[in-house]
């Protein structure tokens, strides 16, 4: 099947979304979903996919909400300077950077509908925002100042690959700014830089208000440095559509994302 155009992706997505606030950053609007299994099938039938990646552009995640929200409390760390938001999702850190004076933001994620819904709302958010559709682990680090990672760590092989992607950009000198609500994967030896209560929804999580930390990592990485470890809670699993039988089953997260 071929895919739909950009333009009809973003009419589905305004069909399958409403444009509201974001929790705890009430000047930013997204294009958000009431319940992620639903538009979980309606994305199914758009691509022509019986098992699409997870909607992550459709909600705002803890782990990108905690990158927002610290960003918001210093935006030094990117005013005039070049971002990149890696597993952009809805877009939402990406926005953040660009209202906040970034001199450029580049964001990239694997999902044809994570490109319609991010542009749809860089325009509600009057921003700028360059996107990509590529797997960005499955090259070297872009030339860049900082790199946004938000919700990265929920599923073992992806946050094992985003990890050792990071660090590596980290060792040539980027600035990394992760997000995490204590997925399974956060690997140990990062910095801590804040802590916040994440308002979020019992549709993605279990429980409405996710404790979210934001880390950095070293500039130097340890030789023989310790695998990703558990830490903390995993956050409600959500099971993939099959739009086959027309049901549910249960299934890991996107491989490759962002998100969010």
């Amino acid at each position: 099947m071929t895919r739909p155009s950009p333009a009809n992706l973003r009419a589905f997505v305004r069909r399958a979304t409403e444009l509201q606030p974001v929790p705890d950053l009430p000047d930013i609007r997204l294009q958000t979903a009431a319940d992620v299994t639903v538009v979980w099938h309606l994305a199914a039938a758009e691509l022509g996919q019986p098992d699409p990646p997870l909607p992550f552009w459709a909600f705002a995640w803890a782990g990108g909400l905690a990158v927002s929200r610290y960003l918001v409390e210093h935006p030094e760390e990117v005013a005039g300077r070049r971002v990149v938001d890696l597993a952009t999702g809805s877009g939402l850190c990406a926005i953040v950077a660009a209202r906040l004076g970034a001199a450029s933001v580049h964001a990239y994620d694997i999902d044809p509908l994570a490109e319609a819904a991010m542009h749809l709302n860089a325009r509600a958010n009057r921003v700028h925002v360059a996107f990509r559709l590529t797997d960005l682990l499955a090259e070297p680090a872009p030339n860049c100042d900082v790199i946004l990672a938000g919700d990265v760590c929920y599923e073992e092989t992806m946050a094992s690959r985003m990890i050792d992607w990071l660090r590596e950009a980290a060792g040539a000198g980027t600035r990394i700014l992760l997000g995490d609500p204590g997925r399974n994967y956060l690997p140990a030896g990062l910095e801590r830089l804040a802590s916040y209560s994440i308002h979020t929804t019992r549709e993605l999580e279990e429980a409405e208000v996710k404790e979210s930390g934001v880390y950095t990592m070293p500039d130097k990485v340890p030789a023989d440095r310790d695998p990703p470890r558990p830490a903390g809670p995993t956050g409600r699993k959500i099971a993939r559509p099959n739009v086959l039988n027309g049901g549910v089953r249960n299934g890991s997260s996107l491989e490759a994302e962002e998100s969010r």
